[in-house]
Protein backbone atom coordinates (compact mmCIF):
# COMPACT_ATOMS: atom_id res chain seq x y z
CA UNK A 1 0.00 0.00 0.00
CA UNK A 2 2.75 2.43 0.85
CA UNK A 3 5.09 3.35 -1.97
CA UNK A 4 8.09 1.31 -0.88
CA UNK A 5 10.63 -0.90 -2.56
CA UNK A 6 11.62 -4.32 -1.17
CA UNK A 7 15.16 -4.54 0.20
CA UNK A 8 17.47 -7.27 -1.06
CA UNK A 9 17.15 -10.51 0.89
CA UNK A 10 20.81 -10.47 1.95
CA UNK A 11 20.55 -6.96 3.35
CA UNK A 12 17.37 -7.79 5.23
CA UNK A 13 18.91 -10.94 6.68
CA UNK A 14 22.01 -9.06 7.81
CA UNK A 15 19.85 -6.45 9.53
CA UNK A 16 17.93 -9.18 11.33
CA UNK A 17 21.03 -10.93 12.59
CA UNK A 18 22.40 -7.65 13.84
CA UNK A 19 19.25 -6.66 15.72
CA UNK A 20 17.53 -9.80 17.02
CA UNK A 21 18.63 -9.59 20.65
CA UNK A 22 17.80 -6.83 23.12
CA UNK A 23 20.52 -4.27 23.65
CA UNK A 24 22.14 -4.18 27.08
CA UNK A 25 21.43 -0.88 28.84
CA UNK A 26 22.08 0.55 32.31
CA UNK A 27 19.56 -0.63 34.90
CA UNK A 28 18.22 2.89 35.39
CA UNK A 29 17.19 3.01 31.72
CA UNK A 30 15.30 -0.25 31.76
CA UNK A 31 11.49 -0.33 31.85
CA UNK A 32 10.32 -1.05 35.37
CA UNK A 33 13.43 0.52 36.91
CA UNK A 34 11.30 3.26 38.45
CA UNK A 35 11.12 7.00 37.98
CA UNK A 36 8.08 7.07 35.69
CA UNK A 37 8.31 8.64 32.27
CA UNK A 38 7.37 7.42 28.82
CA UNK A 39 8.73 5.12 26.15
CA UNK A 40 8.31 5.61 22.41
CA UNK A 41 7.93 2.54 20.20
CA UNK A 42 8.68 2.70 16.47
CA UNK A 43 7.98 -0.15 14.04
CA UNK A 44 10.62 -0.66 11.34
CA UNK A 45 9.00 -2.34 8.36
CA UNK A 46 12.09 -3.66 6.57
CA UNK A 47 14.37 -4.50 9.50
CA UNK A 48 11.43 -6.32 11.17
CA UNK A 49 12.00 -4.79 14.56
CA UNK A 50 10.85 -2.26 17.11
CA UNK A 51 13.00 0.70 18.16
CA UNK A 52 12.44 1.73 21.79
CA UNK A 53 13.17 5.36 22.69
CA UNK A 54 13.24 6.88 26.17
CA UNK A 55 11.17 10.07 25.86
CA UNK A 56 13.06 11.72 28.74
CA UNK A 57 16.39 11.61 26.91
CA UNK A 58 15.22 11.00 23.34
CA UNK A 59 17.75 8.19 23.05
CA UNK A 60 17.35 4.61 21.82
CA UNK A 61 17.35 2.14 24.71
CA UNK A 62 16.50 -1.11 22.90
CA UNK A 63 15.77 -2.82 19.61
CA UNK A 64 13.32 -5.75 19.70
CA UNK A 65 12.79 -8.24 16.86
CA UNK A 66 9.06 -8.67 16.16
CA UNK A 67 8.50 -10.27 12.74
CA UNK A 68 7.70 -9.64 9.09
CA UNK A 69 6.75 -6.12 7.94
CA UNK A 70 5.69 -4.55 11.27
CA UNK A 71 3.44 -1.55 10.75
CA UNK A 72 0.64 -0.58 13.16
CA UNK A 73 1.63 -0.38 16.84
CA UNK A 74 -0.16 0.26 20.16
CA UNK A 75 0.78 0.15 23.84
CA UNK A 76 -1.42 -1.20 26.62
CA UNK A 77 -2.57 1.45 29.15
CA UNK A 78 -0.26 0.08 31.85
CA UNK A 79 2.72 0.16 29.49
CA UNK A 80 3.54 -3.51 30.03
CA UNK A 81 2.59 -4.78 26.57
CA UNK A 82 3.16 -3.54 23.04
CA UNK A 83 1.04 -4.84 20.15
CA UNK A 84 2.46 -4.83 16.61
CA UNK A 85 0.71 -5.67 13.32
CA UNK A 86 2.70 -8.06 11.10
CA UNK A 87 2.01 -9.15 7.53
CA UNK A 88 3.39 -11.63 5.04
CA UNK A 89 1.77 -9.79 2.13
CA UNK A 90 4.07 -8.07 -0.39
CA UNK A 91 4.45 -4.32 -0.70
CA UNK A 92 2.18 -3.02 -3.43
CA UNK A 93 2.30 0.75 -4.01
CA UNK A 94 -0.87 2.54 -5.18
CA UNK A 95 0.63 2.88 -8.65
CA UNK A 96 1.01 -0.91 -9.06
CA UNK A 97 -1.87 -2.60 -10.94
CA UNK A 98 -3.73 -5.21 -8.88
CA UNK A 99 -2.81 -7.96 -11.33
CA UNK A 100 0.89 -7.19 -10.86
CA UNK A 101 0.56 -7.19 -7.08
CA UNK A 102 -1.18 -10.56 -7.17
CA UNK A 103 1.90 -12.07 -8.87
CA UNK A 104 4.14 -11.25 -5.90
CA UNK A 105 4.83 -13.89 -3.27
CA UNK A 106 2.70 -13.83 -0.13
CA UNK A 107 3.16 -15.82 3.09
CA UNK A 108 0.01 -15.75 5.20
CA UNK A 109 1.71 -17.65 8.00
CA UNK A 110 3.48 -14.37 8.80
CA UNK A 111 0.22 -12.44 9.37
CA UNK A 112 -0.77 -11.58 12.93
CA UNK A 113 -0.36 -9.32 15.93
CA UNK A 114 2.93 -9.65 17.79
CA UNK A 115 2.69 -9.32 21.56
CA UNK A 116 5.80 -7.76 23.09
CA UNK A 117 6.62 -7.95 26.80
CA UNK A 118 8.20 -4.63 27.75
CA UNK A 119 9.87 -5.88 30.94
CA UNK A 120 11.86 -8.57 29.13
CA UNK A 121 11.98 -6.78 25.79
CA UNK A 122 10.95 -9.89 23.91
CA UNK A 123 8.18 -10.89 21.52
CA UNK A 124 6.37 -13.56 23.50
CA UNK A 125 3.90 -14.72 20.84
CA UNK A 126 1.99 -13.78 17.70
CA UNK A 127 -1.78 -14.15 17.52
CA UNK A 128 -3.95 -14.39 14.37
CA UNK A 129 -5.75 -11.21 13.31
CA UNK A 130 -7.13 -11.91 9.84
CA UNK A 131 -5.44 -11.42 6.48
CA UNK A 132 -2.82 -8.71 6.01
CA UNK A 133 -3.31 -6.79 9.29
CA UNK A 134 -2.15 -3.19 9.02
CA UNK A 135 -3.54 -0.83 11.64
CA UNK A 136 -5.70 -1.47 14.68
CA UNK A 137 -7.19 -0.05 17.85
CA UNK A 138 -7.86 -1.56 21.25
CA UNK A 139 -11.13 -1.59 23.20
CA UNK A 140 -11.20 0.76 26.21
CA UNK A 141 -11.36 -2.22 28.57
CA UNK A 142 -8.41 -3.88 26.81
CA UNK A 143 -10.40 -6.98 25.90
CA UNK A 144 -10.43 -6.74 22.10
CA UNK A 145 -8.43 -5.52 19.13
CA UNK A 146 -10.05 -4.13 15.99
CA UNK A 147 -7.79 -4.75 13.01
CA UNK A 148 -7.88 -3.63 9.37
CA UNK A 149 -7.28 -6.46 6.89
CA UNK A 150 -6.03 -4.56 3.87
CA UNK A 151 -6.11 -7.22 1.19
CA UNK A 152 -9.41 -8.73 2.40
CA UNK A 153 -11.46 -5.50 2.50
CA UNK A 154 -12.52 -6.31 6.04
CA UNK A 155 -11.82 -5.71 9.72
CA UNK A 156 -11.19 -8.44 12.29
CA UNK A 157 -12.33 -8.35 15.90
CA UNK A 158 -9.77 -10.20 18.00
CA UNK A 159 -10.45 -11.46 21.52
CA UNK A 160 -7.24 -10.95 23.50
CA UNK A 161 -8.11 -13.46 26.23
CA UNK A 162 -8.29 -16.33 23.74
CA UNK A 163 -5.89 -14.78 21.24
CA UNK A 164 -8.29 -15.52 18.37
CA UNK A 165 -10.45 -13.58 15.89
CA UNK A 166 -14.13 -13.75 16.87
CA UNK A 167 -15.68 -11.78 14.00
CA UNK A 168 -14.96 -10.39 10.56
CA UNK A 169 -16.64 -7.21 9.34
CA UNK A 170 -16.95 -6.10 5.71
CA UNK A 171 -15.70 -2.52 5.38
CA UNK A 172 -14.53 -0.30 2.51
CA UNK A 173 -11.99 -1.54 -0.03
CA UNK A 174 -8.33 -1.47 1.07
CA UNK A 175 -8.98 -0.57 4.71
CA UNK A 176 -6.16 1.02 6.69
CA UNK A 177 -6.85 3.44 9.55
CA UNK A 178 -8.81 2.08 12.51
CA UNK A 179 -10.00 4.28 15.38
CA UNK A 180 -12.54 3.72 18.16
CA UNK A 181 -14.80 6.67 18.87
CA UNK A 182 -14.12 8.27 22.27
CA UNK A 183 -17.24 6.73 23.84
CA UNK A 184 -15.94 3.27 22.92
CA UNK A 185 -19.16 2.22 21.19
CA UNK A 186 -18.27 2.41 17.50
CA UNK A 187 -15.17 1.54 15.47
CA UNK A 188 -14.41 3.52 12.30
CA UNK A 189 -12.23 2.25 9.44
CA UNK A 190 -10.94 4.07 6.35
CA UNK A 191 -11.54 2.56 2.91
CA UNK A 192 -8.70 3.76 0.71
CA UNK A 193 -10.13 2.95 -2.70
CA UNK A 194 -13.77 3.49 -1.70
CA UNK A 195 -12.85 6.95 -0.35
CA UNK A 196 -15.02 6.53 2.73
CA UNK A 197 -15.07 5.52 6.36
CA UNK A 198 -17.15 2.61 7.69
CA UNK A 199 -18.48 2.43 11.24
CA UNK A 200 -19.42 -0.74 13.11
CA UNK A 201 -20.57 -1.65 16.60
CA UNK A 202 -17.62 -2.52 18.84
CA UNK A 203 -19.55 -5.36 20.51
CA UNK A 204 -21.65 -6.93 17.76
CA UNK A 205 -19.58 -5.96 14.73
CA UNK A 206 -22.73 -4.77 12.96
CA UNK A 207 -22.07 -2.05 10.38
CA UNK A 208 -23.91 1.17 11.31
CA UNK A 209 -23.03 3.32 8.33
CA UNK A 210 -20.57 4.65 5.80
CA UNK A 211 -19.55 8.26 5.22
CA UNK A 212 -18.11 9.67 2.00
CA UNK A 213 -15.24 11.87 3.19
CA UNK A 214 -14.83 13.98 0.05
CA UNK A 215 -11.18 13.13 -0.47
CA UNK A 216 -9.09 10.47 -2.16
CA UNK A 217 -7.28 7.59 -0.48
CA UNK A 218 -8.15 8.18 3.20
CA UNK A 219 -5.43 6.89 5.50
CA UNK A 220 -6.18 7.66 9.15
CA UNK A 221 -8.91 8.93 11.48
CA UNK A 222 -8.56 11.09 14.58
CA UNK A 223 -11.39 12.20 16.90
CA UNK A 224 -11.80 15.28 19.05
CA UNK A 225 -12.10 14.12 22.69
CA UNK A 226 -15.88 14.68 22.78
CA UNK A 227 -16.34 12.61 19.61
CA UNK A 228 -18.17 15.42 17.83
CA UNK A 229 -15.79 15.60 14.88
CA UNK A 230 -13.38 13.31 13.08
CA UNK A 231 -10.36 14.38 11.03
CA UNK A 232 -9.55 12.05 8.13
CA UNK A 233 -6.31 12.30 6.14
CA UNK A 234 -6.57 11.97 2.35
CA UNK A 235 -3.22 11.05 0.83
CA UNK A 236 -3.92 11.37 -2.89
CA UNK A 237 -5.99 14.55 -2.78
CA UNK A 238 -3.58 16.18 -0.32
CA UNK A 239 -6.22 17.36 2.14
CA UNK A 240 -7.94 16.56 5.44
CA UNK A 241 -11.68 15.94 5.76
CA UNK A 242 -13.60 17.21 8.78
CA UNK A 243 -16.60 15.00 9.53
CA UNK A 244 -19.57 15.79 11.78
CA UNK A 245 -19.90 12.48 13.60
CA UNK A 246 -23.31 13.31 15.09
CA UNK A 247 -24.90 13.99 11.72
CA UNK A 248 -22.45 11.60 10.01
CA UNK A 249 -21.71 13.96 7.17
CA UNK A 250 -18.77 15.84 5.71
CA UNK A 251 -18.42 19.36 7.10
CA UNK A 252 -15.48 20.66 5.11
CA UNK A 253 -12.16 19.78 3.52
CA UNK A 254 -8.94 21.47 4.65
CA UNK A 255 -6.26 22.01 2.01
CA UNK A 256 -2.82 21.09 3.31
CA UNK A 257 0.47 22.75 2.23
CA UNK A 258 1.55 22.22 -1.35
CA UNK A 259 3.11 18.82 -1.93
CA UNK A 260 1.45 17.24 1.13
CA UNK A 261 0.32 13.63 1.12
CA UNK A 262 -1.48 13.44 4.49
CA UNK A 263 -0.99 10.18 6.36
CA UNK A 264 -1.43 10.03 10.14
CA UNK A 265 -3.40 12.04 12.72
CA UNK A 266 -2.51 12.78 16.35
CA UNK A 267 -4.79 14.74 18.69
CA UNK A 268 -3.85 15.64 22.29
CA UNK A 269 -6.18 14.95 25.22
CA UNK A 270 -7.32 18.57 25.39
CA UNK A 271 -8.39 18.51 21.73
CA UNK A 272 -6.96 21.97 21.05
CA UNK A 273 -4.73 20.89 18.17
CA UNK A 274 -4.78 18.35 15.34
CA UNK A 275 -1.40 17.16 14.04
CA UNK A 276 -1.02 15.70 10.55
CA UNK A 277 1.97 13.95 8.97
CA UNK A 278 2.29 14.91 5.30
CA UNK A 279 4.20 11.95 3.85
CA UNK A 280 5.96 12.91 0.64
CA UNK A 281 5.61 16.55 1.66
CA UNK A 282 8.31 15.85 4.31
CA UNK A 283 6.40 17.83 6.92
CA UNK A 284 4.06 17.77 9.90
CA UNK A 285 1.30 20.38 10.11
CA UNK A 286 -0.88 21.53 13.00
CA UNK A 287 -4.55 22.45 12.54
CA UNK A 288 -6.59 24.61 14.92
CA UNK A 289 -9.94 22.77 15.31
CA UNK A 290 -11.59 26.01 16.43
CA UNK A 291 -11.15 27.43 12.93
CA UNK A 292 -10.09 24.33 10.95
CA UNK A 293 -7.14 26.26 9.58
CA UNK A 294 -3.49 25.22 9.30
CA UNK A 295 -1.51 27.11 11.95
CA UNK A 296 2.03 25.94 11.22
CA UNK A 297 4.07 23.37 9.31
CA UNK A 298 7.53 22.05 10.09
CA UNK A 299 9.84 19.94 7.94
CA UNK A 300 10.72 16.73 9.75
CA UNK A 301 12.35 14.35 7.26
CA UNK A 302 11.82 11.98 4.38
CA UNK A 303 8.23 10.87 4.01
CA UNK A 304 6.91 10.98 7.61
CA UNK A 305 4.20 8.39 8.25
CA UNK A 306 3.24 7.46 11.82
CA UNK A 307 3.16 10.17 14.48
CA UNK A 308 2.47 10.16 18.23
CA UNK A 309 2.44 12.66 21.09
CA UNK A 310 4.33 12.52 24.39
CA UNK A 311 4.97 14.74 27.43
CA UNK A 312 1.33 15.76 27.70
CA UNK A 313 1.27 16.75 24.04
CA UNK A 314 4.35 18.95 24.23
CA UNK A 315 6.44 16.65 22.02
CA UNK A 316 5.62 14.87 18.78
CA UNK A 317 7.51 11.93 17.27
CA UNK A 318 7.37 11.20 13.52
CA UNK A 319 8.56 8.01 11.79
CA UNK A 320 10.35 9.06 8.60
CA UNK A 321 10.22 5.96 6.37
CA UNK A 322 13.05 6.09 3.81
CA UNK A 323 15.00 8.43 6.11
CA UNK A 324 15.38 5.58 8.63
CA UNK A 325 14.97 7.97 11.53
CA UNK A 326 12.53 9.55 13.96
CA UNK A 327 12.11 13.29 14.40
CA UNK A 328 11.20 14.90 17.72
CA UNK A 329 9.18 18.11 17.43
CA UNK A 330 8.48 20.73 20.11
CA UNK A 331 4.75 21.24 19.54
CA UNK A 332 4.66 24.58 21.36
CA UNK A 333 7.10 26.16 18.90
CA UNK A 334 6.72 23.66 16.03
CA UNK A 335 10.47 23.30 15.78
CA UNK A 336 12.64 20.19 15.47
CA UNK A 337 14.37 19.17 18.68
CA UNK A 338 16.23 16.08 17.50
CA UNK A 339 16.46 13.36 14.88
CA UNK A 340 17.01 9.84 16.19
CA UNK A 341 18.33 6.94 14.04
CA UNK A 342 15.87 4.03 13.94
CA UNK A 343 15.69 0.76 12.01
CA UNK A 344 15.05 0.33 8.29
CA UNK A 345 11.86 2.01 7.03
CA UNK A 346 10.25 3.22 10.28
CA UNK A 347 6.47 3.15 9.87
CA UNK A 348 4.37 3.47 13.03
CA UNK A 349 4.82 5.23 16.38
CA UNK A 350 3.18 4.65 19.77
CA UNK A 351 3.89 6.15 23.18
CA UNK A 352 3.21 4.51 26.54
CA UNK A 353 4.17 4.85 30.20
CA UNK A 354 7.21 3.10 31.60
CA UNK A 355 5.73 0.13 33.52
Amino acid sequence: MLVLRPVPLLAATTALLAGCGPKETPATDRPGAGGGGELVYVTNEDSRDLTVIDAATDSVVATIFVGTRPRGVLVSPDGRTVYVALTGSPKCPPTMPDEECEKLASDKTKDGIAIVDVATRTTVRTIPAGSDPEEFDIAPDGSRLFVSNEDADSASIVDLASGKPIANVKVGDEPEGVTIAPDGKLVWVTGETDHDITGFDAVSGQVVGRIDIGGERPRSIGFLPDGSRAYVTNETSGNVSVVDMTARKLLRVIAMPEGSRPMAVAIPADGKRVYISNGRGKTVSVIDPATDSVLATVEVGTRPWGIALAAGGKKLYSANGPGNDVTVVNTETMTVLKRIPAGTIPWGVAVGPKP
